[in-house]
């Protein structure tokens, strides 16, 4: 009868039918009982996805070499590769690669905030739709999982399709997007744990259907947390807008968004002083309500400049819409423009 190792030596050669990796890559041989008395040998393997048909002709294999062996009787028993394995050695479509495989063209400008409540997400649409005003595909990814509000934002209530296993993204203002908010029901809080939201958005990434994007937008969370920082080191390469209010105390936090951009290598582009100031419709003054100078000092200290001050306004009212894009003749589209000319000119 053959040894415990004899057994492993044997099958470790033999390759997962999806990942094709060895069972000695993957760790697959999870457990092997020899009872000589019975000459039987159990194996018990873990692939990617059991109760296959290549599940079967994987087991016939197995068999097959185990007998050649000199083992009268073979048991197999299968179970699933832990998520971790299946995500590490998945082969990538080399027809089309993932954005996350850094082989496309796309371009990654993460937009962050250090506090919630600066205008962020504001940030976010404005300066997608002013890219795509520049005849550039562009993409948004609603990373803020908890405090989702893009679809909102852009005034969408269809939900994405499906083609095949691929997600269709939903289109507006010449802008594609993906949202937790497309996958909760009635503006349902969404109650789960790291790891979970993890894997849901690395899907953001990964299992859209996403055109050939020149630029792909990441409205971050607010602050330095866990997923904030899961999506900084998930991205190949990246810059970064930092949004900000004229407050002190908004800048001060916003420092810390920005360092976590310096300490996992993506470069500042420049800052955004939003709600700068508000300017009267009858007078003409403005007052500067929260303040003057954070978004300056902010920059300062991030070795970077001030690309774009943003007054408190509203776009046009437009019937029953209550889209957060401003429309093309807008003063603050204007501004948007000129932020997104100096994004395009300076990535």
């Amino acid at each position: 009868m053959l040894t415990r190792e004899q057994v492993i030596e044997k099958l470790d050669i033999v390759k997962d039918p999806f990942l094709h990796r060895t069972l000695a890559e993957t760790g697959g041989i999870e457990d092997i009982i020899i009872k000589e008395e019975k000459q039987h040998v159990s194996v018990k393997i873990a692939i990617s996805k059991p109760n296959t048909a290549e599940q079967m002709q994987m087991q016939q294999e197995i068999v097959t070499i185990l007998k050649e062996a000199g083992v009268p009787t073979v048991g197999l028993r299968f179970s699933q590769l832990s998520e971790e394995v299946i995500e590490k050695f998945s082969p990538e479509d080399p027809a089309k690669p993932t954005l996350l495989s850094g082989k496309t063209k796309t371009k990654f400008l993460a937009i962050a905030s250090g506090k919630g409540g600066v205008g962020k997400s504001t940030v976010t649409v404005n300066t997608a739709v002013a890219l795509a005003r520049l005849g550039k595909k562009v993409g948004i990814i609603d990373a803020d999982i908890y405090g989702f509000s893009i679809p909102d934002m852009m005034g969408v209530e269809n939900r994405p399709t499906l083609r095949g296993n691929r997600i269709v993204p939903v289109e507006r203002f010449g802008v594609q997007m993906i949202s937790m908010g497309f996958f909760v029901e009635d503006n349902s809080p969404v109650i789960w744990r790291g790891p979970r939201l993890g894997k849901m958005l690395k899907s953001f990434f990964t299992e859209v259907e996403w055109d050939d994007l020149d630029y792909l937008l990441l409205d971050l969370p607010p602050g330095t947390g866990d997923m904030a920082l899961s999506v900084h080191n998930m991205i190949p390469t990246s810059k970064e807008l930092i949004v900000t209010t004229p407050h002190p105390t908004a800048a001060f936090v916003a420092a810390r968004a920005g360092q976590m951009a310096i300490n996992t290598n993506h470069d500042i582009i420049g800052v955004i002083e939003n709600m700068a100031y508000f300017e009267s419709r009858v007078t003409g003054e403005r007052e500067y309500v929260f303040g003057q100078g954070g978004g300056q000092k902010l920059a300062e200290e991030l070795d970077s400049e001030v690309i774009g001050q943003l007054p408190l306004a509203q776009p046009y009212q437009e019937g029953e819409s209550h889209a957060s894009v401003y429309q093309e003749d807008h003063p603050l589209a204007k501004v948007y423009q000129q932020i997104a000319t100096h994004i395009d000119d300076n990535f």
